[in-house]
């Protein structure tokens, strides 16, 4: 499917179609929106200005590089930056109570949206007292708006397409009945639940009503998500579509704050300059903040190269997030640029997968040369796992398929990622990078 293609703006009629009766005018065709009609002037929104419930404080900026040490203060209280963010899908760390992730210093964690509106649905979350309490955490959450994963189910994941997965692995469980994504058009995305095939229409409102009703610290605008390999038109076409998206769902958060943030997707691809074109409108708009969404890269390279030019021209006293990388290879570089916080659940996923995170490597556990190690997983490590287990007793866990091999793992690898990001925070406090 082209994003390309011209979506369709319903006018007013004022007869039914196909109606013949003598003084009645005829039915008046939809009208066809270019699509590279610009989004609306930042002179349409309201100035931005500080609010008393989010707030980025700078404690230090290095002087060896771009990188910062931060807070940023939300409701639920304050997130280190730089700093290491969980992905909780169904609003469940898998493997993991969140009280035990909290334990090993996780402050900001990730739910989806889209998950969330299949089920339980907004309407259970809020009369449950919001996301905080339904899941049972008083710290800071983040929600994404759903196109993620709604244009996932279309285009398939930048990582699949660049890696040739759906080839070698076939589709997946969301996509054994075909395209659920039915239609694409400037009111949003109409698709069908992978949980029963219910038709579902997403749109930059219904996206950040369903956002409020959840309650989440910080929020994100309905964007487009184009797939790596995209012809330059549609490109330019996607990125003219998510900007007139996510000011629409600015309008709608606006419109009830409900002490929320809202952070701005920067997109346009690896084309440096539809990218410099989407900071130049994003930043124009009153969001709290920004994130670096869409394709970027194939590789860590690419990915370098492409946040090394973009950083710089992103305001330095609002938060940057960049949304789907948070691997230890990436972090330590991207922290340098001056990105604040990272997304992704390669590490809760690894763990569960038999896969440990060190100083020294991926350590997977199931190697036999690990049947008689007893000794601590990791040493020097202080995590519960590392100072409770031997490594042959969690060898012993995965060969056997016991459920608690993966929580004790996935426990360790978040306490390897937060400790990560406090030891760069001294190195920055310590202007080493």
């Amino acid at each position: 499917m082209s994003t390309a293609e011209a979506p369709e703006l319903p006018l007013p009629v004022t007869a039914q179609e196909g109606a013949t009766d003598a003084g009645k005018a005829p039915p008046r065709k939809r009208r066809r929106l270019d699509p590279l009609t610009p989004p609306p002037p930042a002179s349409e929104f309201p100035p931005y200005t500080p609010r008393d419930y989010f707030r980025f404080e700078i404690v230090h900026r290095s002087s060896k590089s771009a990188a910062k040490v931060g807070r940023i203060h939300t409701p639920h209280g304050v997130i280190d930056t730089p700093g290491f963010v969980a992905v909780g899908t169904n609003g469940a760390l898998k493997a993991v109570d969140i009280p035990w992730a909290d334990a090993e210093g996780l402050q900001l964690m990730f739910c989806n949206t889209y998950h969330l509106l299949l089920h339980p649905g907004p309407g259970v979350v809020a009369a449950a007292g919001g996301l905080h309490k339904f899941i049972n955490r008083n710290r800071p959450l983040i929600t994404d708006s759903g196109g993620f994963q709604v244009f996932s189910l279309c285009y398939g994941t930048v990582f699949a397409e660049v890696n040739h997965l759906k080839r070698s692995q076939g589709p997946s469980r969301h996509k054994q009945e075909g395209n659920l994504v039915v239609k694409v058009s400037e009111d949003g995305v109409l698709f069908k639940s992978y949980r029963d095939g219910t038709r579902m229409l997403l749109t930059p409102e219904s996206s950040v009503e369903a956002q409020k009703a959840f309650g989440a610290d910080i929020i994100i605008p309905l964007d487009e998500l184009p797939p790596y390999h995209m012809p330059q038109a549609d490109l330019q076409a996607s990125l003219a579509r998510s900007h007139r998206w996510m000011a629409r769902s600015l309008r709608t958060h606006l419109e009830d704050p409900r002490q929320q943030a809202m952070y701005g997707i920067i997109h346009g691809g690896m084309d440096l300059a539809l990218r410099l074109q989407s900071i130049d409108y994003m930043t124009s708009l009153p969001f709290d903040g920004f994130a670096m969404g869409g394709a970027l890269g194939k590789d860590r390279e690419e990915l370098f190269w492409l946040l090394e030019q973009l950083m710089p021209r992103m305001p330095a006293d609002k938060p940057c997030h960049v949304l789907g990388i948070a691997d230890p290879k990436s972090i330590p570089q991207l922290v340098t640029y001056g990105c604040d916080t990272f997304d992704s659940c390669y590490p809760t996923r690894a763990g569960r997968h038999g896969t440990m995170l060190t100083p020294d490597g991926p350590l997977r556990v199931v190697s036999g040369k690990y049947k008689t190690a007893f000794r601590p997983p990791v040493e020097g490590c202080s995590c519960h796992t590392c100072r409770t287990h031997s490594l042959a007793y969690l060898h012993h866990l995965f060969k056997a398929n016991e459920p608690l091999g993966p929580s004790l793992l996935t426990i360790h690898n978040i306490h390897y990622m937060t400790n990560m990001m406090e030891q760069l925070r001294q190195k920055i406090l310590n202007d080493e990078i």
